[in-house]
């Protein structure tokens, strides 16, 4: 007699268009994202409770808060995150948080408590667990996203009609799903890109790290300095991290540098934290979780849709807080790809498109972030720091120059914002240089393949509100001359509709300080994608109508028939 299956078996759809396969930050963003545009997803999670002593990424940068803010959840996680963004925005090194201050990075990742202008979101420190438990309520919520947790996928085969997924339960029972796409949001160890034969490339930290969750209720009063969201510590003994995790008595570290090898002597988790702060406080050690910080990158990002998303395609170092967030920027890339295809607008490049221009993304980052690895606390740590009179303020000095290195990781809007896919096959070049890519500096341009440069409207609306859930054509109202945006652009309203691929066009009025659109995008229109990023900008009507179904994922030649077309419908208008 075969094993009966369990009530978490019992739930499972027959098919379903999507399944996800793990119910961390990606997988939950991907489904509720697909819900966002009517497509139902099933996602599969191992865990039936979120460790809530395992924080993990506490970043949440600006542009995954304003990829919050599109799905309806920007507030929700503020309310929810048990540090506000009032008590501190900087980071602050020194020689410990009873000594002296070395140097400070003012508006670390993005954080800024007035209204801030490269988005519509500011960044916020929020606990891991605390952001998925917001995410699991949202999909509980939702019509179109459904998460089963204690259950697991085991295996796949990819048919002619799609996946058969086999998805076990924790006795071993079985059941089958077929789904039009699997994504692999099953974390570095993934079961799915195990099935698809791809390894993880890159390597290691030659050091580990232990970070600590503790409590303390003396710890607040015995610092000397100013608040921060972190602290980096440069002493002598101990060399690492620390910071609130709320503003009761909860608190983080991270001592770095360890020897993580076997054989290595345990460490005193309370010693090591007394050292970091330079006094004996009270310290009741909640949990302990020793790492290593990986850099691990997928050669490719999945085939026959089976896309991997997340830590599944790769393996960020910490440092920064991009790991997280890069998975985010994963599945919103993911999401209005899967459903153009599963709608039936989707041309044959949209698909493939998704690993070509993330993994580059990715990449990047990593890069950084290694860099940043190679300069950690324990690097500058020096007892002179301390010191009264010249050799102290000497070293102090020193310290502060040389810790000019880390200002990438903190003061970052260049990987955060600057990314492009301007080398994109969805994406119409316009002959202007890309803007340089640097990890600090941000330069704002709607060349084709950057993000939308944001514009506030008036004192609460961005510019990205007004987007709509498919392809926006954003056009400068005066550039219009009085006319009326639809006819001005009917072409694009007779492509999309002879497409089915969903359009919205805007006429915009000048941002709120008075700069007109056309000088902001360096054009009269421009065309945005689903994921807010520019596919196109230029004068005319046709040209955009051509460009909407290249950003759908059709080649050029197979839509220069559709130029002439659209061409001919405007001179009829």
């Amino acid at each position: 007699m075969g094993a009966v299956p369990s009530a978490r078996l019992a739930e499972l759809p027959d098919e379903v268009p999507v399944l996800i396969a793990g119910g961390g930050p990606s997988g939950l963003f991907l489904a509720l994202d697909l819900a966002q545009r009517g497509i139902r997803s099933l996602v599969i999670e191992p865990r039936t409770s979120i460790d809530q002593d395992r924080p993990r990424a506490k970043t949440t940068n600006a542009r995954t808060m304003t990829h919050l803010r599109r799905i309806g959840l920007a507030e929700a996680l503020r309310k929810a995150a048990p540090l506000p963004v009032e008590f501190a925005q900087d980071v602050i090194f020194c020689s410990s948080l009873t000594g002296r201050e070395i140097r400070r990075f003012p508006h670390a990742f993005q954080l800024e408590t007035g209204r801030y202008e490269p988005q519509p979101e500011c960044g916020q420190q929020v606990p891991q667990p605390v952001l998925e438990s917001v995410l699991r309520q949202s999909v509980e919520g939702s019509a179109h996203a459904t998460l089963l947790t204690g259950l697991r996928v085991d295996s796949y085969a990819t048919t002619a009609s799609g996946q058969e997924v086999t998805v076990v339960d924790q006795a071993g029972t079985s059941r089958t799903v077929r789904s039009s796409f699997l994504a692999a949001a099953d974390g570095g160890s993934s079961t799915v890109r195990r099935g698809l034969g791809i390894r993880l490339e890159g390597g290691s930290a030659s050091l580990s790290n232990i970070s600590i969750l503790f409590r303390s209720g003396d710890l607040a009063d015995t610092i000397s300095l100013d608040p921060a969201v972190q602290y980096w510590v440069l002493g002598p003994g101990t060399a690492g991290m620390v910071g609130r995790m709320n503003m009761d008595q909860t608190w983080w570290a991270i001592i770095q540098g360890v020897d993580g090898s076997a054989g290595a002597p345990d460490v005193d988790a309370v010693a090591l934290v007394r050292s970091l702060v330079g006094a004996d406080v009270e310290v009741d050690v909640i949990a302990t979780d020793p790492w290593t910080a990986r850099m691990l990158l997928a050669p490719s990002y999945g085939r026959d849709g089976v896309f991997l998303v997340g830590d599944a395609a790769h393996q960020n170092p910490p440092w920064g807080g991009h790991g997280f967030n890069t998975c985010i920027g994963d599945a919103a890339n993911l999401a209005w790809k899967i459903a153009a295809a599963l709608e039936g607008w989707a041309g044959p490049e949209l698909l493939d498109s998704y690993g070509a221009e993330r993994r580059p993304v990715a990449e990047r980052t990593i890069d950084d972030a290694a860099a940043n690895g190679k300069a950690l606390a324990y690097h500058f740590a020096d007892p002179a720091l301390e010191l009264e009179g010249e050799a102290g303020d000497t070293a102090r000095a020193n310290a502060r120059e040389a810790l000019s290195v880390k200002q990438s990781e903190f003061d970052s809007l260049g990987l955060v914002l600057g990314y492009s896919y301007s080398g994109s096959p969805l994406v119409v070049p316009d002959g202007s240089p890309v803007p340089a890519e640097h990890p600090i500096r941000y330069t704002p341009s709607a060349t084709p393949g950057a993000l939308l440069p944001h514009a506030w409207l008036d004192h609460s609306t961005s510019i990205y509100d007004v987007l709509g859930p498919g392809f926006t054509l954003l056009v400068d109202a005066e550039t219009l001359a009085g006319a009326e945006v639809e006819n001005v652009y009917a072409p694009v309203m007779a492509t999309a509709a002879d497409r089915h691929v969903p359009v919205t066009v805007v006429a915009v009025q000048q941002a709120d300080n008075g700069i007109p659109m056309a000088d902001l995008w360096a054009a009269d229109a421009v065309l945005v994608r689903p994921d807010q990023h520019v596919a196109w900008r230029g004068s005319s009507a046709e040209a955009a109508a051509h460009a909407l179904i290249i950003a759908a994922g059709w080649t050029r030649s197979e839509t220069s028939h559709l130029k002439e077309s659209a061409h001919a419908d405007a001179v009829i208008s």
